[in-house]
């Protein structure tokens, strides 16, 4: 099952893809949908300029809470956007690319510094992001955002730094997929350190650190983590956890605090999962252990790799 499909909903409201020469007044109310902005492959910069022109001349933007921009619109540069801010008003929630593989592979899809977005709408509780390339972080957050998710194949890790680093005094919920260094990834657990030792974010309560190579060390460093008390749920899936980053797990600080546990897209042994569950689930921890692929035939890596043919769930 493939991880990176459309949103169906978003912000809590239905996704609604702008239609095509539908008038104004049969369109629904602006606050009732995320309004998805997309346009067929193989498209122009016009023609996602005409997506966008008609979006703007026939919704009521002051209205408009949550916005989805797909295929064509990942082009349009940032200061369109930016422009409008006197108008998008109420805009609380952007998903940016949301492009499925058939339309672009996520280690291409471009992003960029998003101060100048953060900036420009201090009503934003919820940002999500798809693609790593060109991706940048301010230190100096948001004051209001409560959810980032940053879905890649290869986060840079000078973007993931920052992120960690920065001052987000409102974040509940945090998501990074840190991707494979062949697609521009590489963080290190040291370069995570600030939200580990759960500064800058205090009112932090879902973590997700997934899809890296790198899962067993973040594990490791999760079992000792400061931030982890504060937690309600936590994610290391996606990535290429083995028995020795569930051991550290199960060594490190109790768990059984949490609702919920996400370890899906693993490579744990059976007896280990069978330990997970014992020591987790009478607590009343939802321990997901969905996708064990040691069974499944590895990827081929060339000879240099060092990853025991293990592999993360998305990358290229």
């Amino acid at each position: 099952m493939s991880h990176v499909e459309h949103v169906q909903n978003f912000y809590g409201l239905p996704v609604l893809t702008v239609p095509p020469y539908t008038p104004a007044t049969l369109l629904p109310d602006a606050a009732s949908v995320a309004w998805r902005l997309a346009t067929g492959q193989g498209t122009t910069d016009e023609d996602y300029e005409v997506c966008w022109d008609r979006f703007t001349s026939t919704v009521e933007l002051e209205k408009v809470r949550a916005l989805v921009l797909g295929h064509g619109l990942h082009y349009m540069p940032d200061d369109k956007l930016i422009e409008l801010s006197d108008r998008l008003t109420g805009l609380e929630a952007l998903f940016l690319s949301d492009l499925e593989d058939e339309e672009e592979m996520i280690s291409t899809m471009y992003q960029s510094d998003l101060a100048p977005l953060l900036e420009a709408f201090p009503g934003l509780r919820e940002l999500a992001v798809r693609g790593g390339e060109g991706l940048d972080f301010p230190v100096t957050g948001h004051a209001g955002l409560r959810s980032l998710r940053v879905e890649s194949g290869g986060m840079p890790p000078g973007a993931a730094e920052r992120i960690a680093a920065a001052d987000l005094p409102s974040l509940e919920r945090l998501e990074l997929w840190l991707g494979d260094d062949n697609y521009g990834g590489g963080t290190t657990v040291e370069q995570l350190a600030p939200l580990l030792a759960g500064e800058r974010k205090p009112a932090l309560r879902h973590l997700g650190l997934q899809n890296s190579p790198i899962q067993d060390e973040l594990a490791a460093a999760v079992a000792s983590a400061p931030v982890v008390p504060r937690l309600t749920s936590l994610s290391l899936s996606m990535g290429t956890l083995s028995d020795e980053g569930a051991e550290a797990l199960l060594n490190g600080q109790p768990l059984t605090h949490l609702h919920e546990l996400d370890l899906s897209h693993h490579f744990l042994s059976h007896d280990m999962m069978l330990r997970i569950w014992t020591s987790l689930e009478p607590a009343g921890v939802r321990v997901n252990l969905y996708g064990r692929n040691d069974e499944e035939e590895p990827y081929d890596w060339d000879d240099e790799d060092d990853h025991d043919g293990r592999y993360i769930a998305v990358a290229e």
